[in-house]
Protein backbone atom coordinates (compact mmCIF):
# COMPACT_ATOMS: atom_id res chain seq x y z
CA UNK A 1 0.00 0.00 0.00
CA UNK A 2 1.39 3.44 -0.90
CA UNK A 3 2.40 5.81 1.86
CA UNK A 4 0.14 8.76 2.48
CA UNK A 5 2.70 11.16 1.04
CA UNK A 6 2.67 9.52 -2.42
CA UNK A 7 -0.58 11.06 -3.59
CA UNK A 8 -1.24 11.92 -7.23
CA UNK A 9 -4.06 14.42 -7.71
CA UNK A 10 -5.99 14.31 -10.98
CA UNK A 11 -8.37 16.89 -12.38
CA UNK A 12 -11.39 15.57 -14.28
CA UNK A 13 -12.61 18.13 -16.86
CA UNK A 14 -10.01 18.67 -19.57
CA UNK A 15 -7.60 16.17 -18.00
CA UNK A 16 -9.39 12.83 -17.75
CA UNK A 17 -12.82 13.79 -19.13
CA UNK A 18 -13.28 15.53 -22.48
CA UNK A 19 -15.22 18.61 -21.42
CA UNK A 20 -13.91 20.75 -24.31
CA UNK A 21 -14.78 18.25 -27.02
CA UNK A 22 -18.31 17.74 -25.73
CA UNK A 23 -18.91 21.45 -25.22
CA UNK A 24 -17.65 22.38 -28.70
CA UNK A 25 -19.75 19.62 -30.27
CA UNK A 26 -22.90 20.81 -28.50
CA UNK A 27 -22.23 24.49 -29.21
CA UNK A 28 -21.91 23.67 -32.93
CA UNK A 29 -25.36 22.05 -32.80
CA UNK A 30 -26.84 25.32 -31.52
CA UNK A 31 -24.93 27.69 -33.81
CA UNK A 32 -26.71 29.58 -36.55
CA UNK A 33 -25.39 29.17 -40.10
CA UNK A 34 -22.40 31.48 -40.56
CA UNK A 35 -22.26 32.37 -36.87
CA UNK A 36 -18.83 33.50 -35.63
CA UNK A 37 -17.02 30.76 -33.72
CA UNK A 38 -14.95 31.44 -30.61
CA UNK A 39 -12.50 29.51 -28.52
CA UNK A 40 -14.03 28.22 -25.29
CA UNK A 41 -11.35 30.24 -23.53
CA UNK A 42 -11.81 33.51 -25.42
CA UNK A 43 -11.30 36.40 -23.00
CA UNK A 44 -14.56 38.11 -23.94
CA UNK A 45 -16.87 35.25 -24.85
CA UNK A 46 -20.22 36.81 -25.84
CA UNK A 47 -22.98 36.56 -23.25
CA UNK A 48 -25.20 34.47 -25.55
CA UNK A 49 -22.45 31.83 -25.83
CA UNK A 50 -21.94 31.77 -22.06
CA UNK A 51 -25.71 31.24 -21.74
CA UNK A 52 -25.54 28.37 -24.25
CA UNK A 53 -22.62 26.78 -22.37
CA UNK A 54 -24.63 26.95 -19.14
CA UNK A 55 -27.73 25.47 -20.79
CA UNK A 56 -25.69 22.65 -22.29
CA UNK A 57 -23.90 21.76 -19.06
CA UNK A 58 -27.17 21.76 -17.09
CA UNK A 59 -28.65 18.95 -19.18
CA UNK A 60 -29.17 15.78 -17.13
CA UNK A 61 -26.42 13.29 -17.86
CA UNK A 62 -24.14 15.73 -19.69
CA UNK A 63 -21.23 15.53 -17.22
CA UNK A 64 -21.63 11.79 -16.66
CA UNK A 65 -21.44 11.09 -20.41
CA UNK A 66 -18.13 12.85 -21.14
CA UNK A 67 -15.60 10.78 -23.10
CA UNK A 68 -12.20 9.79 -21.70
CA UNK A 69 -9.10 11.80 -22.70
CA UNK A 70 -6.18 9.62 -23.77
CA UNK A 71 -3.43 11.98 -22.55
CA UNK A 72 -4.81 12.13 -19.03
CA UNK A 73 -5.33 8.39 -18.86
CA UNK A 74 -1.75 7.80 -20.05
CA UNK A 75 -0.51 9.66 -16.97
CA UNK A 76 -3.09 7.99 -14.73
CA UNK A 77 -1.87 4.53 -15.80
CA UNK A 78 1.73 5.53 -15.08
CA UNK A 79 0.80 6.74 -11.59
CA UNK A 80 -1.16 3.55 -10.86
CA UNK A 81 1.76 1.40 -12.07
CA UNK A 82 4.19 3.28 -9.81
CA UNK A 83 1.94 2.83 -6.78
CA UNK A 84 0.73 6.39 -6.26
CA UNK A 85 -2.44 6.82 -4.25
CA UNK A 86 -4.88 8.25 -6.80
CA UNK A 87 -7.08 11.11 -5.73
CA UNK A 88 -9.42 12.90 -8.12
CA UNK A 89 -9.56 16.63 -7.41
CA UNK A 90 -12.24 18.46 -9.36
CA UNK A 91 -13.94 21.81 -9.06
CA UNK A 92 -17.69 21.72 -8.59
CA UNK A 93 -19.63 24.44 -10.39
CA UNK A 94 -21.57 26.29 -7.67
CA UNK A 95 -24.60 26.90 -9.87
CA UNK A 96 -24.84 23.29 -11.11
CA UNK A 97 -25.25 20.90 -8.17
CA UNK A 98 -26.27 18.07 -10.51
CA UNK A 99 -22.77 18.29 -12.03
CA UNK A 100 -21.27 17.32 -8.66
CA UNK A 101 -23.29 14.09 -8.63
CA UNK A 102 -22.47 13.34 -12.26
CA UNK A 103 -18.75 13.93 -11.71
CA UNK A 104 -18.84 11.27 -8.98
CA UNK A 105 -20.70 8.93 -11.35
CA UNK A 106 -18.07 9.56 -14.05
CA UNK A 107 -15.32 8.84 -11.54
CA UNK A 108 -16.98 5.58 -10.53
CA UNK A 109 -17.44 4.44 -14.12
CA UNK A 110 -14.09 5.50 -15.61
CA UNK A 111 -11.48 5.79 -12.83
CA UNK A 112 -12.36 3.09 -10.31
CA UNK A 113 -11.93 0.21 -12.79
CA UNK A 114 -8.30 1.31 -13.27
CA UNK A 115 -7.65 2.52 -9.70
CA UNK A 116 -10.07 0.74 -7.32
CA UNK A 117 -8.67 2.46 -4.22
CA UNK A 118 -8.97 5.96 -5.71
CA UNK A 119 -10.83 8.74 -3.93
CA UNK A 120 -12.55 11.93 -5.11
CA UNK A 121 -12.77 15.43 -3.67
CA UNK A 122 -14.94 18.18 -5.12
CA UNK A 123 -13.59 21.56 -4.09
CA UNK A 124 -13.60 25.25 -4.85
CA UNK A 125 -9.86 25.68 -4.19
CA UNK A 126 -7.40 23.04 -5.41
CA UNK A 127 -4.56 24.87 -3.70
CA UNK A 128 -5.77 23.59 -0.32
CA UNK A 129 -5.30 19.90 -1.15
CA UNK A 130 -2.04 18.00 -0.57
CA UNK A 131 -0.45 15.79 -3.19
CA UNK A 132 3.06 15.14 -4.47
CA UNK A 133 1.89 15.65 -8.03
CA UNK A 134 -1.04 17.39 -9.69
CA UNK A 135 -2.26 16.53 -13.16
CA UNK A 136 -4.46 19.40 -14.37
CA UNK A 137 -4.97 21.14 -17.71
CA UNK A 138 -5.85 24.61 -16.35
CA UNK A 139 -2.88 26.93 -15.62
CA UNK A 140 -4.55 29.05 -12.87
CA UNK A 141 -5.40 25.91 -10.86
CA UNK A 142 -1.88 24.57 -11.33
CA UNK A 143 -0.30 27.86 -10.22
CA UNK A 144 -2.59 28.07 -7.18
CA UNK A 145 -1.57 24.55 -6.14
CA UNK A 146 2.15 25.26 -6.69
CA UNK A 147 1.99 28.43 -4.53
CA UNK A 148 2.21 26.25 -1.41
CA UNK A 149 4.28 23.42 -2.91
CA UNK A 150 7.67 24.65 -4.16
CA UNK A 151 8.73 21.02 -4.67
CA UNK A 152 5.40 19.95 -6.14
CA UNK A 153 5.37 18.45 -9.62
CA UNK A 154 2.67 19.20 -12.17
CA UNK A 155 1.68 17.58 -15.44
CA UNK A 156 -0.57 19.18 -18.01
CA UNK A 157 -2.14 17.25 -20.86
CA UNK A 158 -1.52 19.64 -23.76
CA UNK A 159 -4.56 21.68 -24.82
CA UNK A 160 -5.43 24.96 -26.47
CA UNK A 161 -5.59 26.76 -23.12
CA UNK A 162 -2.18 25.66 -21.82
CA UNK A 163 -0.01 25.28 -24.96
CA UNK A 164 1.99 28.44 -24.08
CA UNK A 165 2.24 27.71 -20.34
CA UNK A 166 5.70 27.24 -18.86
CA UNK A 167 6.84 26.54 -15.31
CA UNK A 168 9.97 24.69 -14.09
CA UNK A 169 7.85 22.31 -12.00
CA UNK A 170 5.36 21.49 -14.76
CA UNK A 171 5.64 19.06 -17.67
CA UNK A 172 3.35 19.58 -20.66
CA UNK A 173 2.42 16.14 -21.97
CA UNK A 174 1.54 15.86 -25.66
CA UNK A 175 1.64 12.08 -26.09
CA UNK A 176 5.20 12.08 -27.44
CA UNK A 177 7.10 12.66 -24.19
CA UNK A 178 5.86 9.74 -22.11
CA UNK A 179 9.42 8.76 -21.16
CA UNK A 180 9.93 12.21 -19.58
CA UNK A 181 6.63 11.82 -17.71
CA UNK A 182 7.68 8.39 -16.44
CA UNK A 183 11.09 9.63 -15.28
CA UNK A 184 9.70 12.67 -13.48
CA UNK A 185 6.99 10.59 -11.79
CA UNK A 186 9.58 8.07 -10.61
CA UNK A 187 11.69 10.89 -9.14
CA UNK A 188 8.68 12.36 -7.34
CA UNK A 189 7.60 8.99 -6.00
CA UNK A 190 11.09 8.25 -4.64
CA UNK A 191 11.57 11.69 -3.06
CA UNK A 192 11.53 11.50 0.73
CA UNK A 193 9.25 13.78 2.74
CA UNK A 194 10.99 17.02 3.71
CA UNK A 195 13.73 16.60 1.09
Amino acid sequence: MPTLENIALFDLDGTLADYDGAMLRDLRKLAAPGETTYSLYHEDLPAHLEARKNAISRQPGWWADLEELTLGFDVLRECVDLGFQIHILTKGPRSKPAAWKEKVEWFQQHVLPLAPEADITITQDKGLVYGKVLIDDFPPYMLRWLEHRPRGLGFMPLSEQNKDFSHPNVVLYDGRNLVEVQERLQEAYARQAGK
